[in-house]
């Protein structure tokens, strides 16, 4: 039998601390631009307090909730089977910004492809548990763990959305290596992926345009360049403790970490990546201290899908990697994000409290 312990109260103050971080630079970030063009500073810092406290009470929920329960089959199919339609129904709906990925109702909207990233570590969780022996059969094994994986990749990349497409390939990848998979599998899956990839990078216009960007984002300072060079200077005239100076348009999304090292300097910037990095750590340490396989996987895909998208992002702000699109948990500006991160870290909470 199981039994309860006391909650991994570290990881839980950090993931306060991470969103009580993104609450405060929400609003210095986008305070300016919200009163230009609604009429008030706090438009954006109301609509990210809503999510954030939706999201606390959805992790306060699920981190009393018996994680063994999300083990049924009839659950798991289901979120994937529904998350395939949501995945679908965004391109049948009006775009926004040139894209198909939130289904709008009322003043909000939900981003299906932030629902994605759970549902698949639910899946591999429920899948690779009794499977551990058979990681060579790629046929009964491989082979139908990897299909939910390239379905909503695929769909997410139609999007187009290459950067969180890539970050849930990168968790699942993540999952399956734990679970046993041979590099050479591994090897295989990026030699088939290599011409889809040249075809969706160097066949897409602006996504080679970005490429460039990347590599020389001064030469075009005023276009695809702009927000890499804006960044940079944004990071780099931080200093020491910080300084506002306002160098990105709409800084409070992907670029807040810019926003963060201008305004608290290389402190505030040090101590964020702390706090992912103590995250990182917590994380693992639920993840290979239970015996539960199912619970290892759950926990394992929870804290990779924060940290993953964590380095993805920083990396983005300082030119390491081309711009994703790929928002910093807990602390950028977005509802869905917020509030399936808070309700994954719930179910990651929940693993803590059991032992056998």
């Amino acid at each position: 039998m199981a039994k309860r312990i006391s909650v991994d109260k570290t990881l839980f103050t950090v993931t306060l601390l991470l969103v009580f971080v993104g609450l405060v630079m929400v609003f210095s970030a986008s305070a300016v631009m919200a009163q230009e063009r609604f009429g008030s500073p706090y438009t954006f810092l109301i609509k990210q307090i809503i999510w954030a406290v939706a999201g606390l009470v959805a992790m306060v929920v699920l981190m009393n909730f018996d994680y063994r329960r999300l083990k049924h089959p009839a659950i798991v199919f289901s979120l994937l089977g529904v998350t395939t339609l949501l995945l679908l129904a965004v391109f049948f709906l009006d775009r926004s910004h040139n894209t198909h990925r939130w289904i709008r109702f009322g003043g909000f909207s939900l981003q299906p492809s932030e629902i994605a990233k759970p549902v698949l570590i639910l899946f591999l969780a429920y899948f690779l548990e009794n499977k551990l022996k058979s990681m060579d059969d790629w046929r009964h094994t491989l082979l139908p763990a990897a299909i939910p994986v390239a379905l909503f990749a695929g769909l997410i990349v139609l999007e187009p959305d290459l950067g969180t497409a890539i970050a849930c390939v990168a968790v699942a990848a993540t999952i399956l290596y734990v679970a046993g998979m041979r590099l050479r599998y591994f090897g295989y899956a990026i030699a088939a992926s290599l011409l889809p990839l040249y075809l969706l990078i160097f066949r897409v216009q602006w996504r080679y345009e970005r490429i460039l960007a990347f590599l020389n984002p001064y030469s075009d300072p005023q276009g695809r360049g702009f927000h890499v060079i804006q960044s940079l200077i944004a990071v780099g005239t931080g200093g020491f403790a910080g300084q506002k100076l306002f160098y990105l348009p709409e800084p409070q999304t992907d670029f807040v970490f810019a926003v963060l090292s201008e305004e608290l300097g290389l402190i505030g910037s040090l101590i964020v990546v702390a706090l992912f990095a103590v995250f990182l750590y917590r994380g693992l340490r639920v993840a290979f201290r239970t015996n539960d396989t199912f619970a290892r996987f759950l926990a394992l895909g929870v804290t990779a899908m924060v940290v993953i998208q964590a380095m993805m992002n920083i990396s983005v702000v300082l030119a390491l990697m081309p711009t994703k699109g790929i928002p910093l948990p807990f602390i950028s500006y977005g509802g869905s994000s917020i509030f399936i991160t808070l309700a994954s870290v719930g179910v990651l909470l929940n693993i803590t409290q059991q032992t056998d």
